[in-house]
């Protein structure tokens, strides 16, 4: 099985040497999505402004999760695209180039055009005259060669800006990859201009909301493994397993941010879920709304629940260790954070994030089915002990953590089995993300990615 980075044999000299790329700056808080609130995550470093031409200083050494003979063997575009994933990706940056082989690259170039597509949804500079059509039109400049945008106001405007550089490597990719990316770019730029003027009212357009800014990125990711042929084609195919592997990131982005949203002006929790319980989303704020803001927040927790059975279908069907731990880190990272959320009035009050040693500790024990299996378990466990006897939503929540804990203690007919490489790898992971969360923590303020 190949290494983290690729298929030569990577000594942990070459990722400490990683360890010494400190960030140098810090952005604003992230709202994500490709396990991602609309792929809102912020960059620890200062976004540069290149362009085609004009590369940033160091970009070499801002690849070093990929071992020296990966980067001497990519293109000067390739390197480039790795430097734009470094500095927009808060989340994914280090698992994207822990990938296996070919798949690696697909994936930075996917993240890359839908980190563009995104950075144009956000950008509230663009009138909607021009934003529709640059959004629901985006994919067909993936094949135009000198297609950018320079009017950008968003920090991460230099994927608009070099836009020629992602477009090429896309056009270097495979064709099974290239169709893959073309179409869920095409799909979700669709979604986006729907809801650009409309409120996400119902629990079903709840769904579809996540659906379009997340689920679409786990069914493109499934359909990039399995075209890659480290996964059984099933994995591509099985697109309500893979939506609800975003649905889940997406709604346990939107519950736990609810403070930041409401305060910036923004309305994700759906109007049939907070309408039972107060006038306004932002009355949920209100010390006197307490109780009412309570039974709202449990309502979602137990909705974004009802995935998990999901996830662990999902994941229970992968092979390839890269692609597991991709996945699997996350999932369990989600859960955690529900977990956290669940009955919690700091929700309401301030900024509700899991701990720096608990995070570091999931990375490391989310390498193989049986472990992933009973950080949910423990973590649904938790969730159970925190359900009051009042809640409206109580018959709901455990029967959903009922069937959770049926699917967590069902028995694996297979093992991820883990080389030495791999336990090296999962290490070097740890000790990044320790990293960064006590960098983000110290430079930042606002919650960190889930």
């Amino acid at each position: 099985m190949a290494g983290a980075c690729c298929k030569c044999p990577v000594t942990l000299s070459v990722f400490k040497r990683s360890l010494s790329v400190g960030p140098r700056g810090c952005g604003s808080p992230p709202r994500p999505l490709l396990q991602v609130r609309r792929l809102r995550e912020r960059g620890l470093q200062e976004a540069a402004r290149p362009c085609s031409a004009l590369r940033p200083a160091g970009f070499h050494r801002q690849t070093a999760l990929l071992c020296l003979p990966c980067q001497d063997s990519m293109s000067q575009t390739l390197r480039t695209c790795y430097v734009y994933l470094n500095q927009t990706s808060r989340s994914f940056a280090a698992v994207i180039q822990a990938l296996d082989g070919e798949l690696r690259h697909a994936v930075c170039i996917f993240y890359l055009v839908l980190r563009a597509l995104d950075t144009v949804e956000d950008d509230m500079t663009i009138p909607l005259d021009k934003k529709v059509p640059m959004l629901t039109h985006f994919h067909t400049y993936l094949y135009q060669e000198d297609w950018c945008f320079t009017e950008s106001q968003e920090k991460d405007r230099q994927v608009l800006e070099d836009f020629p550089t992602i477009s090429l490597e896309f056009r270097n990719l495979a064709q099974e990859y290239r169709e893959v990316i073309s179409d869920i770019c095409h799909r979700m730029g669709v979604g986006m201009a729907e809801f650009l003027e409309k409120k996400v009212g119902s629990m079903k357009e709840w769904d579809q909301y996540c659906h379009y800014v997340a689920g679409l990125v786990g069914i493109g990711l499934s359909r990039l493994f399995s075209a890659s042929q480290l996964e059984d084609p099933e994995v591509g195919q099985d697109t309500e397993l893979a939506n609800s592997m975003g649905l889940f990131l997406q709604k346990t982005n939107i519950i736990r941010d609810y403070l930041e949203d409401t305060t910036e002006g923004r309305a994700f929790w759906p109007q049939e879920a907070w309408s039972q319980f107060a006038g306004r989303l932002e009355d949920l704020a209100q010390p006197e709304k307490l109780e009412s803001a309570l039974s709202c927040l449990n309502l979602l927790v137990t909705d974004a629940l009802r995935h998990v059975p999901d996830v662990i279908a999902y994941l229970s069907r992968l092979h390839n260790q890269s692609v597991f731990n991709f996945c699997a880190i996350p999932q369990v990272m989600a859960i955690a954070t529900l977990s956290s959320c669940y009955n919690n009035p700091m929700v309401f009050q301030g900024v509700v994030k899991i701990r720096k040693g608990q995070a570091v500790t999931l990375m490391m024990e989310a390498t193989n089915m049986r472990a992933v299996q009973t950080i949910i378990f423990q973590y649904s466990q938790e969730i159970l002990q925190k359900v009051s006897l009042t809640d409206p939503s109580r018959d709901k929540t455990l029967h959903i953590l009922a069937v959770i804990q049926g699917k967590s203690t069902m028995s694996q007919s297979r093992s991820h089995h883990l080389s030495p490489m791999y336990l090296s790898a999962a290490m070097l992971l740890a000790v990044l993300s320790w990293q960064y969360i006590s960098t983000a923590a110290a430079q930042a303020q606002g919650t960190g990615d889930v």
